[in-house]
């Protein structure tokens, strides 16, 4: 267990801390409002990746299978939905007190892993690798994988944030602001429409 733990931990790396829909939300949102602020919408995503992953590993992905039409819904959704963040940052202004915009909710967390097609062929993928279905008690190693798989996502996320909230000054300036709402808003919309293409 321990070899395949560290095995999967090598390959979540890369795909966990590159830049992605899930990172650059987070980090967006630090910047922001600060990291204390990202915590509702960070727990929110990482229950909904463990819910997801361990039905994934139950034989969600079977039924992805027999409807494909369910994996183009889930893949168009997510698209709109990250592109409907960047419009959001593009048209931000000014961080102000008085006047800000509520940080991103629980709710919000949840739905960018729920509506991120990407995140199911990371799992499918993932599971296709390091569980053996054929093993005797499928159910402790689909637990195990998922919550390694959770907990290295969730401190990906925990870094960009970080790295995020460090930014929180430059969004008091309206030139600061205004650039890191285009540039964090482009990033995003170009990931939706690779997501959307791809």
């Amino acid at each position: 267990m321990l070899q395949t733990t560290a095995a999967l931990i090598l390959f979540l790396f890369p795909l966990a801390y590159s830049p992605g829909p899930g990172n650059l939300f987070f980090a967006a949102n630090a910047a922001r409002f600060g990291f204390a602020a990202t915590v509702p919408a960070n727990a929110g995503y990482h229950l909904a990746t463990w819910i997801v992953t361990a039905a994934i590993g139950c034989g969600f992905v079977t039924a992805l299978d027999r409807a494909p039409q369910l994996f183009a819904v889930l893949k168009t959704a997510g698209s709109l939905y990250i592109l409907w963040l960047a419009w959001k940052l593009l048209r931000a202004g000014v961080l102000k007190n008085a006047q800000a915009p509520q940080p991103a909710s629980f709710a919000s967390g949840a739905a960018l892993l729920v509506l991120n097609p990407k995140a199911y062929v990371i799992i499918a993928l993932m599971f296709s690798q390091f569980l053996e279905p054929d093993a005797p008690g499928t159910a402790a190693p689909v637990l195990w994988i998922t919550t390694v798989f959770t907990l290295n996502n969730l401190l990906a996320f925990t870094v960009w944030a970080l790295a995020g909230g460090s930014l929180a000054k430059l969004f008091r300036t309206s030139g600061g602001a205004r650039s890191l709402n285009v540039l964090f808003g482009a990033i995003l919309a170009g990931v939706a429409v690779w997501m959307l293409l791809s």
